[in-house]
């Protein structure tokens, strides 16, 4: 690829007047956005259905889409909803904030009722979809409606056990009593992917490419462990023997401790890794560009007991390593995987990115550390690699100013020649641009100048994140147009 920039923007994010952004006016806007501003790439988080904490890289299935992106305002327009049931609801009263719970409590609501009007008339596009996309959206829906029959507990704590099991006789029961939720929810990931063709096929004609986040594990209480238990390391009820995390470190003495549930990478590797291969494939169809989250994880994982309370008491367990690279290049010769190689890295880790050819990750904000010299300072960037100003887990560029150690804060402005005049942020987004590396992502609050109460996330922290949404009119021309001009200077 020539060298680009991008914007890092989740969808959530978009401003909407219905409580969250969607997939609808503000998306297309945005892309105008990116366009006018010279950038090539729209960078998001997990587009998927999410559950508890609202986090995105937790969600109920690793292939369905968020039903909470699927725009009214196109539900209107389409004949399935009318103005007045749109605007009905309270979505939350500050513009700024997503609310999740006016949004969880209205929007299925509305849905059901494009459901009801639509089922019938979209019934044979609806039958195309749906064996398209057999290999997981018939458990994803029957998942789903049993999750909502038995008033949204996790699978693990169904009280039938047959079905939990999924044992086949029950699941078929249960797939004709709940058949009408079988269909909402299969009509719901119908209209989101309608909407979703529409605005990638929009975003193309604009010049602008799609990067999608794909993170390496999925949660317990989804659709891809309750249908595919043999896929991960779980005892004879399907309970995990052990869970994800990352070790005890400087900043953290217990570890994080994740808690998915951990594939059984020798079984998966057997069949050729045909359940991540479809993975793989669903999201490269959705976006033109996959981030694949924690690669460290394929060389080598941290297992932690089932049960345990902090990541202190796992250990470091094999990965499926060159097979599993080997197997994305023969499945997907030249498509776009960014590698996030971020943490804690190791010489295996290292020769098992340059094995795979993929770019990695450099991020600004852990550039200028006063103690000794970074490998994510930019003269260290190699031309096949990833540069952030940081990603949704970091502060904001305003945020780390305000927080960094001085002594780093010095570093940053004898390298990059920081200046009030110019803006301190706005500096450190010229040194982005400057980067040898092909790619350069900075996130949409740093070029509005946000502080840390536009952070998306604080990693360890379990609420009021995943949160933050811009406003109408941010994304101006003459932000544009300072952007493009900084893109283009450096030739991007």
């Amino acid at each position: 690829m020539d060298r680009a920039a991008g914007i890092l923007l989740s969808v959530s994010s978009l401003p909407s007047p219905y409580g969250i952004g969607t997939l609808g006016q503000a998306a297309y806007d945005f892309v105008d956005f990116l366009a006018a501003a010279g950038q090539k790439y729209w960078q998001m988080l997990p587009v998927g259905p999410i559950s508890y904490g609202d986090s995105p890289y937790s969600s109920f299935s690793a292939f369905a889409g968020n039903p909470y992106y699927i725009d009214l305002d196109l539900l209107v327009a389409d004949g399935l909803l009318t103005e007045a049931e749109a605007a009905a609801p309270n979505w939350g009263d500050d513009p700024r904030q997503v609310d999740y719970g006016a949004v969880y409590e209205s929007r299925f609501t509305l849905l059901e009722r494009a459901f009801d009007r639509g089922w019938d008339r979209d019934r044979t596009e609806v039958a195309r979809f749906l064996t398209k996309n057999r290999d997981w959206l018939p458990d994803y829906a029957l998942f789903m409606a049993l999750k909502r029959h038995f008033g949204m507990m996790a699978w693990t704590q169904w009280p039938d056990p047959d079905v939990r099991l999924r044992k086949r006789d029950a699941v078929a029961r249960w797939a004709e009593a709940l058949d009408r939720d079988v269909r909402f929810f299969t009509y719901l990931q119908y209209l989101f992917q309608k909407q979703w063709d529409a605005l990638k096929a929009y975003a193309a004609q604009k010049g602008v490419q799609t990067i999608g986040d794909l993170p390496i594990y999925v949660a317990l209480d989804s659709a891809d462990v309750w249908a595919n238990p043999t896929k991960f390391l779980l005892d004879q009820d399907n309970v995990p023997t052990v869970v994800s995390g990352v070790p005890p470190d400087a900043f953290t003495a217990d570890g994080q401790l994740w808690g998915n549930p951990i594939y059984d990478w020798k079984k998966m590797a057997a069949d050729g890794f045909h359940w991540w291969e479809a993975r793989m494939r669903g999201t490269l169809e959705r976006f033109d560009v996959a981030r694949l989250d924690h690669f460290r994880g394929l060389e080598s994982y941290w297992a932690v007991p089932y049960g345990d309370l902090t990541a202190a008491t796992g250990r470091w367990e094999p990965g499926p390593g060159a097979a599993f690279v080997q197997m994305l290049h023969d499945k997907f010769p030249g498509s776009f995987i960014i590698a996030e190689d971020l943490g804690f890295t190791t010489p295996e880790v290292r020769a098992l990115l340059e094995m795979s050819g993929f770019p990695g990750m450099k991020v600004l904000e852990f550039a200028f550390d006063h103690r000794e010299p970074s490998d994510n300072l930019p003269h260290f960037h190699p031309v096949n690699a990833v540069c952030y100003t940081g990603t949704h887990d970091n502060s904001t560029l305003r945020g780390w100013i305000a927080d960094a150690d001085p002594k780093d804060l010095a570093v940053a402005r004898a390298y990059l020649g920081l200046n009030e005049a110019e803006g301190l942020d706005w500096g450190i987004l010229r040194g982005g641009m400057g980067s040898v590396a092909r790619l350069f992502v900075a996130q949409m609050q740093d070029y509005l100048g946000l502080d840390d109460a536009a952070r998306m996330n604080r990693p360890g922290t379990p609420d009021g994140n995943w949160r933050w949404r811009m406003l109408p009119g941010e994304a101006s021309p003459t932000l544009a147009e300072r952007i493009r001009k900084l893109t283009a200077l450096f030739g991007r």
